[in-house]
């Protein structure tokens, strides 16, 4: 049988570049998103083309009965799960300097950048933990997908920042909880990746970019970040539960 990973906010972005990766391993990836399966048909069709098996599923991590469906679809669909990969995310709509800020704004940045991933895997886990009882050469593993935002201080959008710090921590607690059932956990933390979310500050991180920011001068892609998850899916640092993997181009390398 073939390995099962979901992928949130998998069609877009990192995460297009993640449920790639993961196809090209074999893996089946249960991918989900916000938008209907019509509006994501091209993006679908191309995946499927990569090797594996891809389902889509519209859901929102941020509703809980979307995520009980998307782990029903998947138990239905496949029947096991092995790698739950929490990469959906979404930036502030408004970039609100901390002083004027909305708690609008906070409430939805956080529900979907970490109050949905932390209840997901909580429900994933309890799953994960029931197969590896019932076979013992199961294995699996969960991946937050974070951001430098996590350490980098970014006062005009401060509840994304907060929410991908809360993300660093839950990879923590999850690593703690889950390692008597040998069940890793790991944070993978990109920099300045090229998505349609950053398309807007293009101009602004070329010319950081330019000025030296980064050890290595060019923006990231998606299937850097991709590649990196792949690694971590197939297994290869199954002793490294609770580690940060920084996918930055050396944005985060102290230098004088």
């Amino acid at each position: 049988m073939k390995r099962v990973a979901i992928v949130t906010g998998g069609v877009r972005g990192i995460g297009l570049g993640v449920s790639r990766a993961l196809l090209e391993e074999g893996f089946s990836v249960a991918a989900c998103g916000t938008k209907s399966a019509d509006a994501v048909e091209d993006t679908v069709r191309g995946l499927r083309g990569e090797g594996g098996e891809l389902h889509y599923v519209q859901a929102s991590v941020a509703s809980a009965d979307d995520r009980a469906r998307l782990l029903d679809e998947v138990r239905a669909r496949f029947g096991a799960l092995h790698v739950l990969v929490n990469n959906a995310g979404i930036a502030p709509r408004v970039r609100a300097d901390l002083l004027e800020a909305t708690e609008a704004s906070f409430d939805e940045v956080v529900g979907v950048n970490l109050k949905g991933p932390y209840f997901l895997t909580q429900a994933a886990a309890r799953w994960m933990i029931d197969q590896k009882k019932a076979s013992p050469t199961w294995r699996g593993c969960i991946i937050n997908v974070s951001s430098v935002s996590a350490t980098f201080a970014s006062p005009a959008r401060g509840e994304y920042c907060i929410s991908k710090a809360g993300i660093s921590m839950a990879t923590q607690l999850w690593a703690a909880r889950l390692g008597e059932f040998d069940i890793p956990a790991y944070e993978v933390r990109p920099g300045i990746v090229a998505t349609d979310m950053t398309s807007g500050v293009k101009e602004k991180y070329d010319r950081l970019i330019a000025g030296g920011l980064l050890v290595q001068p060019r923006w990231g892609t998606i299937g850097d970040v991709g590649r990196a998850i792949a690694m971590l899916a197939r297994g290869d640092l199954p002793y490294s539960t609770g580690q940060v993997i920084m996918v930055d181009g050396g944005m985060a390398v102290q230098r004088l």
